[in-house]
């Protein structure tokens, strides 16, 4: 065994790491750039095509669902297929989804296109974190997960901004043939450098963990996605939660029993992997209340235009993608527990500074603390994901990145969904109360939209006092961070004991 370890190091080192690196950062930023590009650009398309919100809404909701479902079978592709073929098919989808998307007459075509897309977004991204994993050694992975935050950072933040410049002067189909050509680059890219890492196998596909796995994680992400728009009395959405809470407890307990598990549920018996990953889902909850809130502040109560709204948050971008290799050196050095005790005292400061905001909250104060905020964001996101997946044996560093990128995945919608439902639940709540205690009559439309306005910024606050707590339970938990080097295999252990003690 460890001579086969020993020929997959001489292997690796063989590989030229950077055509690599360049394919796959270029291939994940496009990818990610495509998903934030459309939330600005919604109510133009909405106008243009002569759909609804809820309609509408299923551009982003679907694509989000197709790429929660397609990360769990990634463990399986990556030993069934070779980095070379799986990296070419994603962005050949992705390539093909987005020129779709870009002359697509009506709703159902981009839809068609959105989906396509996401099939080839959810194969790329966990193969990114697979092969990084691989093809630098432990003492550099700080360092490589630095430069792979930068695509996975960099782009979410950028896109608004691009965004909302685009759709103010140009036509939204412009968005997509701005990715078309990085998307056939990366592609091109791929084919000419792209080369296998690690060993390739036969493994049994488990069929009924798919079925499973996408009852019950597209349950909850529709359930959690449509509660921000519905709310969680919603009878979609109880019935989609139920059923997917339903069909993940049968997964977990398929997975646990069968040979050949889809997702490998046992590896929560590593410590430290369990702690990073329940750290990691809050802090991406964290995260996204100020995507999602900040631009509804700004547009809706302070009247900022879609441009202005994306400008807002690009300092931060910028800072938080020149900090993530920066973070990554100092990971290398000195561990996790430290960066991420400090990034999440001024993600908490930062935070609760934000469920402070009124009407007359400067933009200056909200660009300077937006972008303190993504400062400790880029001091703690990867640092944390990579010590859980340092412990972790190289044969489970797959299933330790596909059960990561899974629970991430769902601690978006659900991030968006609750911080979403609490400004909205507690906005109607205070207008309600107005209402009906005769404090404001439902004719005098100007205190009307008086009131309306005061009760969003404090709907928005409340939900940014919930976050605030939230990231102290994270804090909390960063000071149990320990630094980590690859366990024994006891899994594995475990599998061959019978036939050891049958022999």
């Amino acid at each position: 065994m460890s001579t086969i370890t020993a020929n997959a190091a001489v292997a690796t080192k063989t590989i030229r790491r950077g055509p690599i690196i360049a394919a796959l950062l270029i291939g994940a930023f496009v990818a990610l750039l495509n998903q934030t590009l459309m939330n600005v650009a919604l109510p133009k398309m909405m106008e243009d095509l002569n759909i609804v919100a809820n309609t509408a809404q299923w551009l982003t909701t679907g694509f989000m669902l197709v790429n929660g479902v397609l990360v769990p079978i990634s463990a399986y592709l990556v030993v069934k297929f070779t980095t070379r073929q799986l990296f070419i098919t994603a962005m050949v989808l992705f390539s093909i989804g987005t020129l779709i998307c870009g002359v697509g007459p009506g709703f159902e075509t981009i839809m068609v296109g959105r989906v396509i897309q996401a099939v080839g977004a959810g194969i790329l991204m966990p193969l990114m974190n697979i092969v990084f994993l691989q093809i630098f050694p432990i003492e550099e992975r700080g360092k490589a997960m630095g430069l792979m935050a930068v695509a996975m950072i960099f782009a979410p933040a950028v896109g608004p901004t691009l965004s909302g410049w685009v759709v103010q002067n140009y036509s939204w189909r412009v968005l997509f043939f701005i990715v078309l050509p990085l998307a056939i680059f990366s592609t091109l890219l791929g084919m000419k450098t792209m080369r296998n890492v690690g060993t390739i196998t036969s493994p049994k596909l488990d069929k009924p963990g798919i079925i499973f796995s996408t009852l019950g994680f597209g349950g909850l992400l529709y359930g959690f996605s449509d509660a921000g728009t519905d709310g969680w009395g919603s009878t979609t959405v109880i019935a989609c939660l139920i059923l997917g809470v339903v069909s993940l407890v049968v997964f977990v307990v398929r997975e646990l029993t069968t040979k050949t598990p889809l997702l490998e549920f046992r590896i929560f018996r590593y410590n430290m992997y369990s702690l990073t990953t329940v750290i990691n889902i809050i802090v991406t909850m964290a995260l996204y209340s100020g995507m999602i809130l900040l631009p509804i502040y700004l547009q809706t109560i302070r009247g900022f235009t879609p441009m202005e709204s994306g400008l807002m948050l690009l300092p931060g971008a910028i800072l938080m993608g020149i900090m993530s290799p920066i973070t990554g050196i100092i990971f290398d050095k000195i561990g996790a527990r430290w960066l991420a005790v400090i990034g999440l005292v001024i993600t908490t400061v930062t935070t609760w500074e934000f469920s402070q905001i009124t009407d007359s909250t400067t933009y200056t104060h909200l660009i300077i603390t937006y972008t303190a905020r993504m400062f400790g964001m880029s001091m703690l996101m990867m640092p944390i994901v990579t010590a859980g997946l340092n412990q972790l044996p190289q044969r489970l560093s797959s299933h330790g990145t596909a059960m990561s990128n899974t629970l991430r995945t769902v601690g978006g919608a659900l991030g968006m969904a609750l911080f979403v439902s609490l400004m909205t639940n507690r906005t109607k709540s205070n207008i309600t109360d107005a209402v009906m205690s005769g404090a404001v009559s439902q004719t005098d439309k100007a205190a009307m939209l008086k009131l309306t306005q005061e009760a969003t910024i404090n709907g928005i606050t409340h939900a940014f006092t919930v976050a605030t707590w939230i990231t102290v339970i994270a804090l909390v938990l960063s000071l149990f961070i320990k630094k980590t080097s690859p366990q024994p295999d006891f899994l594995k252990t475990e599998e061959t004991k019978p036939q050891q003690a049958n022999v």
